[in-house]
């Protein structure tokens, strides 16, 4: 064998160790990326049924008039809001996918 052939004999097989490497590491970020979407996606459906329930309990009108009882009131207000915007945040880039996709 030339020197030239057991140059490329060598590069050819660092370039398949490399492309073996590479594809371990690939699969594994895939596999984590579809973790975490199951994650986000379970997460969305209990910030949504979360935000029914808050809403339900905003909708019962106040019967007294104590500072304290409408600051609670204005905090569930914020923190339904903060679900929402979070869900809005969470599903924009999904929504905007899609709309790629198609």
């Amino acid at each position: 064998m030339t020197g030239l052939e057991v140059a490329l004999t060598i590069g050819c097989c660092m370039l398949f160790v490399s492309t073996l490497v590479f594809a371990f590491y690939a699969y594994r970020f895939g596999i984590t990326i579809l973790r975490v979407e199951d994650s986000v996606e379970e997460c969305l459906d209990v910030l949504d049924e979360r935000y029914e329930s808050i809403s339900k309990v905003l909708e019962i009108p106040l019967f007294d008039d104590s500072p304290q009882i409408k600051t609670v009131h204005k905090d569930i207000k914020r923190s339904r809001d903060a679900i929402l915007g979070i869900a809005n945040v969470l599903t924009n880039s999904i929504l905007d996918e899609e709309e790629q996709e198609q």
